[in-house]
């Protein structure tokens, strides 16, 4: 038993009344010991659900990234931007990354994306298991998670045994390992958006923060995205039904056969909805200075 440990298991683990944000010192320690094996799996279960359950403060959030980051291997992608897409899987719909990588092959831009084993909670396609099962386009960038951040992934057993989200979920998704100076990422409710920005926003140039289809990067339809640079953000709606895109995104579960399938061969309606959204990545890397005049540079 980590004696060192259960002191921050008390921080988020007493009740309401004497639960308390620790300090960064103390989050890196707890971080640090968790990414090490030195703490217990029942201990970082349970200070994973507790810290969840508290829930984490933004200083919490960037002193545990600081001490993923020194466990992480870089790899810098020359032209690249960063796709952080959840490790828990879509559900509900197919993926886009792969068409929109081709898409955007011709501006010389590299797409980045993470794979690694699922992740709690929602049990649905991985991008590992979506990129095992595809042609993928050159100009697309995989890294596999128990190569640039194996300590990270060796938590993968006691996260899936507790079967829930926490804090890692948000943390795993934009690892910086290609050093890129813009990166893309969803969110599922709006007061992440200034979360997302404290967390990341200094690690870009440019950060592209969208409310994307099941948490993705992705847009499906009408959404918002906010763009944050030199400080400063910008809130943005955008529809895809203006540019012609007519797919319908699911509500419903599918299975993964069937989403894989819809990825091999999609159909006019997915290609377009790639289309709009390699406009958006034209528009996030400064290939074009509004998403519409990124749709009329892409020839598909």
């Amino acid at each position: 038993m980590n004696e060192r440990f259960i002191r921050y298991l008390k921080c988020v683990g007493t009740g309401a009344k004497h639960n308390r944000d620790l300090s960064g010192e103390e989050m890196a320690d707890a971080m640090t010991m968790m990414l090490e094996g030195s703490a217990e799996p029942e201990q970082i279960a349970a200070f994973l659900l507790g810290w969840r359950l508290k829930p984490e403060s933004t200083e919490e959030f960037r002193a545990a990234l600081a001490v993923l980051d020194s466990y992480t291997k870089k790899v810098p992608v020359e032209k690249g931007l960063e796709l952080g897409y959840p490790f828990d899987g879509k559900a509900d719909n197919p993926y886009l990354f792969h068409l929109a990588a081709a898409a955007v092959a011709p501006f010389g831009i590299r797409p980045v994306v993470y794979t690694g084993e699922l992740q709690p909670s929602k049990n649905g396609l991985s991008v590992k298991e979506a990129c095992d099962a595809l042609d993928l386009p050159a100009n697309l960038v995989r890294f596999d998670r128990k190569n640039y951040a194996p300590a990270l992934a060796a938590l993968t057993p006691v996260r899936q045994k507790l079967g829930l989200r926490t804090g890692l979920n948000t943390l795993e998704r934009l690892p910086h390992v290609g050093g890129c100076d813009t990166a893309v990422i969803g969110v599922f409710h709006k007061p992440y958006v200034k979360k997302y920005i404290k967390i990341f926003g200094d690690r870009y140039e440019r950060l592209i923060i969208l409310k994307g289809n099941e948490g993705t990067p992705e847009i499906f339809g009408k959404c918002r995205l906010w763009v944050y640079e030199k400080g400063e953000t910008e809130e943005i709606v955008v529809d895809p039904a203006k540019f012609g895109v007519t797919y319908r995104k699911s509500f419903e579960r599918i299975s993964k056969e069937e989403a894989i399938a819809q990825m091999r061969e999609p159909d006019e309606a997915l290609v377009k909805l790639a289309k709009f959204n390699a406009a958006l990545w034209l528009f996030a890397k400064n290939e074009a200075a509004t998403i519409a005049e990124g749709w009329e540079k892409i020839d598909v």
